[in-house]
């Protein structure tokens, strides 16, 4: 594979111009791989291949293109441990949650959007009323795909395979952090035949690619996920050209814990706060806790911490491996600093890095009690493994406790009264609540309400992200 070319109409193609970049294993700090960053002249051509390309793959009967995807599915199972160990090196997941979460994710997604256009409503009659009222759902056209480091394929796939069953032609940018998965994903692409131009990778930084993708009158649509600043950066470029702009953001989920949860419960929710190194949009940050069951869970989540090991990424075995860059380990420092000097009581963890390592981005597993809702800590998506924790007095306090933050990402309720998760699901403010550790079934719709976001992804509801809606009438069924 060589890295510093990009694929472009169906070939790797040099960039119009030299501006090469290190991709660094963070539990190393070694150099892995050089990727070229992209420029504005190879923005144009790739969209302007995906232009070229999009009639005739938006006409091929769905059938024909979902044959495609399965061809990619198979490929990409195939050649999974390849996709494991580039998302280890370039990102830090441990192997063994790279191959059991990070690639599982990705076929996990494309799977879904296979099963969902196969029985998806592409054409129907607008109701009894109007039955030669026809609605036609037609792939909305050229898509530029930024997807992040945090969850490689699990962002790539959640937008790649949506878009292609459809009918859309795309261009993905990946994160510079983490390109290796998606070069692997076109060898993948370029393996299964997909047509020229349908799928086109460039590599680059926001600052440029991002912006010229996000800018292009070519460009139909813009599915972004990533951090809520650079959201409203993406909208307000975007706005000029008024493309659709489909946004998954930052998150600082509340897990609600009431004094009947099960057991497991503090357990279960710190583990998930830490997994992945804490680098997930959707992780239950915040544990608010029911004043009577506080101290107990506090005392839980302050040995689960303790006993949560750190090691580096290429070592098998259930651990937190580093965070993604030196950046991303500063700003944990400084949030970490933050919460001391706030007043937070810190209860696990801390500053610097776990014992005994003395290099890579590892952050020790840190809890802190007695967070209020004023605090930094309290308020800012710190995305490493750090838990804040508070009480709560009763369901009203914790409802208004948990939607006290801008984000509304994902919920977590714990208690064993039925009725009482339907009454605070409800109220919680964000699109997704899970429950008592239950994940969400496969394909049901990933996104946010408020500055978490404006779309939805995966299953049927991901199909819809890429369509546009037509209504046409004196529609005669053909003989």
């Amino acid at each position: 594979m060589n890295t510093k070319q990009f694929y472009i109409n169906g070939q790797w193609v040099n960039p119009a111009q030299a501006n090469d970049l290190a991709v660094t294993n963070p539990s190393t700090e070694a150099t892995v791989a050089t990727i070229s960053l992209g420029s504005q002249a190879d923005v144009n051509a790739a969209v302007a291949a995906a232009k070229a390309a999009f009639p005739a793959w938006a006409a091929m009967p769905l059938a024909q293109r979902l044959s495609y995807l399965d061809k990619l599915l198979a490929i990409y199972l195939e050649r999974a441990e390849d996709m494991a160990q580039a998302i280890s090196q370039e990102m830090g997941a441990p192997i063994a949650l790279a191959r059991a979460a990070q690639v599982a994710a990705g076929a996990g997604h494309l799977k879904n959007a296979i099963r969902a256009a196969k029985s998806f409503a592409f054409e129907q009659p607008l109701g009894a009323h109007a039955p030669s009222t026809m609605i036609l759902r037609e792939p909305i056209g050229v898509c530029a795909l930024i997807t992040p480091w945090n969850w490689p394929m699990n962002q790539v796939m959640l937008k790649v395979a949506p878009a292609l069953a459809v009918g859309c032609t795309l261009v993905l940018k990946p994160s510079e952090l983490s390109p290796m998965s998606s070069l692997l994903l076109a060898e993948y692409a370029e393996a299964a035949g997909l047509p020229a131009g349908v799928f086109n990778l460039v590599n680059g930084d926001g600052a440029t690619v991002g912006a010229a993708l996000t800018q292009h009158p070519d460009v139909d649509m813009v599915s972004f996920t990533g951090s809520t600043r650079a959201g409203t950066a993406i909208s307000i470029a975007a706005a000029p050209t008024v493309k659709r702009v489909s946004l998954e953001l930052g998150g600082k989920g509340a897990n609600l814990v009431f004094a009947d949860a099960d057991e497991k419960a503090v357990t279960r929710g710190v583990r998930h706060c830490f997994n992945n190194s804490g680098q997930s949009c959707n992780a239950p940050t915040r544990m608010l806790v029911e004043r009577s069951a506080y101290d107990a869970a506090v005392a839980t989540a302050t040995k689960v911490a303790q006993q949560t090991t750190v090691d580096l990424a290429a070592e098998e075995g259930r651990h937190i491996g580093p965070v993604v860059s030196e950046t991303q380990f500063n700003k944990i420092q400084a949030l970490i600093q933050k919460g001391i000097d706030e007043g937070a009581r810190l209860v696990a963890g801390g500053l610097g890095r776990p014992e005994g390592m003395n290099s890579g981005w590892f952050v020790q597993p840190t809890v802190f009690a007695d967070v209020t809702p004023e605090m930094t800590i309290w308020r800012e998506e710190i995305f490493g493994p750090v838990l804040v924790m508070a009480p709560f007095d009763d369901e009203t306090h914790a409802i208004t406790m948990a939607n006290d933050t801008p984000y509304g990402l994902t919920n977590y309720v714990q208690t064993q009264d039925a009725e009482r998760v339907r009454r605070v699901s409800r109220q919680l403010r964000s699109g997704m609540v899970e429950v008592n550790g239950e994940s969400l079934g496969s394909g049901s719709p990933f996104g946010g309400y408020k500055q978490s976001g404006n779309g939805r992804e995966s299953g049927v509801w991901g199909l819809e992200e890429y369509l546009e809606t037509k209504a046409v009438s004196a529609w005669q069924a053909p003989a």
